[in-house]
C-alpha cells in the first residue's frame, strides 16, 4: 500500500473525538487536554508513516512499527480510530502524571544534588503533611491571639542548639549570603581571601553574589595562603565586613595557610566591623566522633567569634532546602527589616520541615537515628553489608537472566560537602546476560519507581548505603513485571 493511502486512512481530529473510547477520556481528562493529545498522536503517526518508502511495507510491518502489534496479530485492518485509542490513553496518562516523582537512589552518593540532596524521611513528612494540609499558625501567636513571627519557633530552636542570639531562615544559602551582604555591607567593601572565592554551583560564584548585593569585593592573600596581616592591611574606612567562606566543595592541600575566625576576632574589636562566616554545609554535630573528617559546625563558629554564620538546610543538616542565618541579634534584626527578606523568606512547607528536623537535634543520639542523612553518614559497614546481602538474595530468588554478586565499593557524601571523603560500602552488582549495563541502567530509570544506579566494570551497582531497603521487594516485583532483562528492545527504546 502506498503512503498516500495510509495517510487517507488517518481519521480527522473531530471524527476521532466522537468515538466512544475517546469520549471516555474527555470525561476523565477534559476536552482541551484530550484534543491536544489526539493532535499530537496523529502527528506522530504521520511521521512514522513517512519513514517508509511508497509500496515498501505491507500492513503487518507498518502496524508493528506503529506499536499496534495486537491488531496485526488478530488480522484487523488498519482502522486507526480503533488502533489509536490506547496510544492516546497512554499519552494522556503520561501528560497527567507528575514529572517530579519518588526515586530510589542506588548511586551511593548521600547528598545527591540531582536527586534532591538530603532525603527527609517518612516520619518527618507525615508530621509535616498533618501540619500543612489545612491551616496552620504560620504567622499567628496562639497564646496572645495576634499576628506572630513566621520563623519564631525555628529561631528559638536554633538559638537553643547553636547558642546564637537570634536566627532567621530564607530559601537557600546563596540567598542567606545575599541578604547578609545587602543588609550589612551595601555601598561598602567586604574583605575575602582569594582562596575562598568559591563557585557554589551552576556558575553561581561568591564575587557574583557580592556584586548583586551592592558591596565591593576586596581580595586579600593568595590562593593557598592568607595571613592575618593581609586582612588588616586591607581594612579602610569603607570596610563594612570581613567574610570567611568555608571551601565545602573542594580542598586546597600542601603549602597552605588560613586565618581562622578566632584569629580575625581582634580586627572586629579594633575596627568595629562584623565577622561573617559562610559555613556552606551546615553541620550541627561533631562528625569526627563517627570516623568522618572534621567539618566546622555552627556552634564552634559562633563560639570562636563569628558575628553571623550562614549555612544550608539540605546538606549535612539533613533538612529541606533553606538558608539559615544565626548570630548576633543586632545584625539579625537589621536583616529581618530589610525588604529583601520578604522576597527570600521560606514558605509554610519549608518552615514545617525545617522545624521538624531541628527538633530532632535536641537529642543528638535521636538525630543520628531519625534523620536519614545522618543515619547514612554514620551507618557501619556491617549493617550495610547485611542490607546488600538481603537484596542479593531477593534478586537471585527471582532468577533473572543476570549475574548477581556483592560488590565492595565506596560511597560519597556529595552535595558539596566533605568533597574528598569516601565511605566504605557494599553494593549489589548486576551483570545482565542479554543486554548491556547501559541498557539495564536506562530501563531501571523508567520503572514506575525509578532506580538510579552507577556502572562499574559492566556491572550495574545498587549501593546499599543509599538504597531504601523497605522498597527491596517492590524493586524486585517491578523488575519482574517489566521483564527488564529481556533482550527485546521495547517500542520506547526504538523511538
Amino acid at each position: 500500500m502506498e503512503k498516500q493511502e495510509w495517510y487517507r486512512r488517518i481519521p480527522k481530529v473531530d471524527v476521532l473525538l466522537e468515538t466512544d473510547g475517546i469520549r471516555q477520556y474527555i470525561s476523565a481528562y477534559g476536552y482541551e487536554c484530550v484534543r491536544e493529545a489526539v493532535r499530537t498522536e496523529l502527528s506522530d503517526l504521520r511521521a512514522q508513516i513517512a519513514q517508509f518508502a511508497e509500496g515498501a511495507a505491507d500492513e503487518d510491518v507498518l502496524l508493528n512499527k506503529i506499536c499496534v502489534q495486537d491488531a496485526a496479530e488478530s488480522g484487523q485492518s488498519a482502522d486507526f480510530r480503533i488502533l489509536l485509542t490506547d496510544r492516546i490513553g497512554a499519552r494522556l496518562l503520561k501528560m497527567q502524571s507528575p514529572g517530579l516523582k519518588k526515586v530510589l537512589n542506588g548511586t551511593g552518593t548521600i547528598l545527591h544534588t540531582n536527586l534532591g540532596r538530603a532525603p527527609l524521611g517518612k516520619e518527618a513528612a507525615s508530621r509535616v503533611l498533618e501540619t500543612v494540609s489545612g491551616y496552620c499558625n504560620l504567622e499567628y501567636d496562639l497564646e496572645d491571639g495576634c499576628r506572630g513571627e513566621r520563623c519564631g519557633q525555628i529561631e528559638n530552636i536554633l538559638c537553643e542548639i547553636t547558642g546564637a542570639e537570634a536566627a532567621v531562615a530564607v530559601n537557600n544559602n546563596a540567598a542567606a549570603l545575599l541578604l547578609i551582604l545587602c543588609t550589612l555591607a551595601q555601598g561598602g567593601e567586604v574583605i575575602v581571601s582569594r582562596g575562598e572565592l568559591v563557585e557554589i554551583g551552576g556558575q553561581f560564584r561568591i564575587p557574583d553574589v557580592m556584586k548583586q548585593s551592592g558591596a565591593g569585593l576586596v581580595e586579600v592573600g593568595t590562593t593557598n595562603r592568607t595571613r592575618l596581616s593581609d586582612y588588616e592591611t586591607a581594612v579602610t574606612e569603607t570596610t563594612k565586613a570581613i567574610l570567611k567562606v568555608h571551601t565545602s566543595n573542594y580542598r586546597i592541600i600542601g603549602f597552605t595557610e588560613e586565618t581562622s575566625i578566632e584569629q580575625l576576632a581582634p580586627l572586629r574589636e579594633k575596627y568595629g566591623i562584623p565577622l561573617i562566616e559562610d559555613l556552606g554545609s551546615g553541620a550541627l554535630l561533631d562528625l569526627t566522633k563517627y570516623g568522618l573528617p572534621g567539618e566546622p559546625n555552627v556552634q564552634d563558629a559562633l563560639r570562636r567569634g563569628a558575628d553571623i554564620v550562614c549555612f544550608s538546610g539540605d546538606k549535612l543538616l539533613g533538612g529541606p532546602q533553606a538558608g539559615i542565618i544565626a548570630g548576633k541579634k543586632e545584625y539579625i534584626e537589621k536583616m529581618r527589616s530589610n525588604p529583601l527578606f520578604r522576597a527570600l523568606r521560606i514558605d509554610k512547607i519549608t518552615a514545617a520541615f525545617l522545624e521538624t528536623i531541628l527538633l530532632e537535634y535536641r537529642s543528638m543520639e535521636r538525630a543520628l537515628v531519625r534523620i536519614p542523612t545522618l543515619r547514612m553518614l554514620t551507618q557501619n559497614e556491617k549493617e550495610i553489608a547485611e542490607d546488600a546481602a538481603e537484596l542479593k538474595i531477593l534478586l537471585e530468588q527471582a532468577a533473572f537472566d543476570a549475574e548477581i554478586a556483592l560488590y565492595p565499593c565506596r560511597s560519597k557524601v556529595g552535595g558539596g560537602a566533605l568533597p574528598v571523603t569516601e565511605l566504605p560500602s557494599m553494593a549489589v552488582g548486576i551483570r545482565p546476560s542479554k543486554i548491556s549495563a547501559e541498557t539495564l541502567s536506562r530501563r531501571l530509570r523508567r520503572l514506575p519507581i525509578p532506580v538510579v544506579t552507577r556502572i562499574e566494570d559492566e556491572n550495574v551497582l545498587v549501593d546499599a548505603r543509599t538504597f531504601e531497603m523497605e522498597y527491596a521487594s517492590e524493586f524486585v516485583r517491578m523488575l519482574k513485571e517489566a521483564e527488564i532483562f529481556s533482550g527485546k528492545m521495547c517500542a520506547e527504546e526504538e523511538r
